[in-house]
């Protein structure tokens, strides 16, 4: 492992690998910085430029990104009151009071070293467990891979905001995207006599159009609303060192906690920053000797968001790389990049590609102190950043998208595909069908058809799911999923039932 790690670092540190993280990480804090446009944002529109590149470039272009993307969000968290990120919501119930209070540079430092601390003990998560469950899961056969992306799928759903029923359809949905054209047993499929249809969709356009477009849009929809509402911002920010590392050695306790809470909870599907955020925010107030100065505050409020959302990065890779499931929607895009360049993330993937998942491991560490030097050097540009009007910045985003999607095939049929599914993915939104289901349906929907048929060509027997202990178990977690879902809703509707009544 040692050995592979050093060739690794020996390509990441060469000079132009570097340049790449740099520029990651920047596009990932501005893109955080900016309100609504969120780290998949930023990683949907750098996503095309890795296509020309070797895949370890690519990859930690990428990498610099996510871990950039995670810690801007507290920019605008702190400085506006606004989250950058939907990971960074709990930031601003800290941060931004304690800007107010006229410590801005304070809640900033707070932020941006918890966030550093988080990705690094994430990363030692990844180094440790990532091998163990990829060893594990070498004796996985088709049966197994086809119940644990069915698990996946069903888990997702269930974590769609209460909406079972609308994430299980949008699973659906995004597998049934995945069958257009030739099935492996060379069988055209729902072409409709198009023959641009007969090769399928291509990923990248498909998943841009689908969470990008309905994103800006609603980005433009919440416009009307915030008209005179402008906030001023100060951007003339000090980081007073000195206040911010007494800070940090008072909170050894909540760092590990909440940065324990985000890579576990990154590692399960269709969970991500958001979920370790509020979970982290809440165990840190459980635990604090002062509950009652939360909201008003508080450091341990702001390490206590910052530290689980970065720690959410090493933790998503867990399940990308060692089973070849993405934990989340950017995660999900990463594996689009490795699957672009040739690899196939999952077990297989540490023992035929061991420098590259040392590319993943180096990125991410030499990333965290890129993003230290780029936040405390340059706060207040990107303080000013995060005022881009959404005016300017939804045709400009949507012009990088359409030249990103163009530039995969050079062909003009994927520009096509991302208007038509960013207007279906818009509809979709309007609708409260969650989009996350939809994108992890599209990126695992080859796989799982792929899984599928080799078991039934290996064995006719559709009861050969249920007898494989494995298989087994994984259908029986998928069904547990749901029914959890069902008995959650419904606690969680006979609650505000009870609430309506009381009013």
């Amino acid at each position: 492992m040692a050995e592979f790690f050093l060739e690794a670092l020996g390509h990441v540190t060469s000079p132009a690998v570097l340049v790449l993280i740099l520029l990651g990480v920047l596009i990932g804090i501005i893109g955080g910085s900016i309100p609504g446009f969120t780290v998949t944002m930023a990683i949907l529109v750098v996503f095309p430029f890795t296509f020309a590149m070797d895949p370890v470039s690519g990859v930690a272009l990428m990498v610099g990104v996510f871990v950039g993307g995670y810690s801007g969000g507290i920019v605008s968290g702190v400085m506006l009151g606004i989250p950058g990120t939907p990971s960074s919501i709990t930031t601003v119930y800290d941060g931004y009071p304690m800007a107010q209070n006229g410590e801005p540079g304070r809640a900033l430092g707070i932020g941006v070293a918890a966030s550093f601390i988080g990705t690094v003990i994430s990363v030692g998560m990844l180094v440790f467990f990532g091998p163990l469950i990829a060893s594990f899961s070498m004796n996985f056969r088709p049966w197994e891979i086809t119940s644990l992306i069915v698990f996946a799928l069903t888990l997702v759903a269930g974590l769609s905001n209460g909406a079972l029923l609308k994430g299980l359809l949008a699973a659906a949905l995004g597998l049934l995207i995945t069958t257009v054209g030739y099935d492996r047993n060379s069988n055209l499929r729902f072409d409709f006599g198009f023959s641009p249809l007969s090769s399928g969709f291509e990923i990248l356009p498909v998943m841009i159009g689908i969470f990008a477009f309905s994103q800006l849009m609603s980005n433009l929809e919440e416009l009307r609303d915030e008209k005179g509402l402008k906030k001023k911002i100060e951007t003339n920010v000090a980081i007073p060192y000195g206040t911010i590392i007494k800070d940090m050695a008072k909170q050894k306790l909540n760092i590990v906690r909440s940065s324990l809470i985000g890579s576990l909870v990154g590692a399960l599907p269709g969970t991500g920053g958001t979920v370790a955020n509020f979970i982290s925010y809440d165990q840190a107030k459980k635990f604090s000797r002062h509950p009652e100065r939360f909201g008003k505050g508080i450091p341990d409020g702001i390490v206590a968001s910052e530290s689980s959302n970065s720690a959410v990065a090493g933790g998503a890779f867990i399940p990308t790389l060692a089973l070849g499931i993405p934990g989340d929607l950017p995660m999900a895009i990463m594996m689009g990049v490795l699957i672009l360049h040739g690899i196939t993330p999952g077990p297989l993937m540490f023992e035929q590609n061991p420098v590259l998942v040392g590319t993943i491991y180096a990125s991410l560490l030499i990333g965290a102190v890129v993003m230290v030097l780029c936040q405390l050097l340059l706060v207040r540009y990107f303080a000013k950043i995060s005022l881009i009007p959404q005016q300017v910045l939804v045709p400009v985003v949507l012009m990088l998208c359409a030249i990103g999607s163009y530039a995969l095939n050079n062909n003009l049929f994927d520009i096509w595909v991302l208007f038509a599914f960013g207007i279906f993915g818009y509809l979709l939104w309007k609708a409260e069908v969650p989009l996350t289901p939809l994108i992890l349906g599209v990126v695992l929907g080859n796989n799982l058809e792929s899984q599928m048929f080799r078991a039934l060509e290996l064995d006719s027997s559709w009861m050969t799911f249920l007898t494989r202990p494995l298989s087994a178990l994984f259908l029986g977690l998928a069904v547990a999923s749901v029914v959890f879902s069902i008995l959650q809703n419904r606690k969680i509707n006979r609650a505000l039932k009870a609430r309506g009544a009381e009013v």
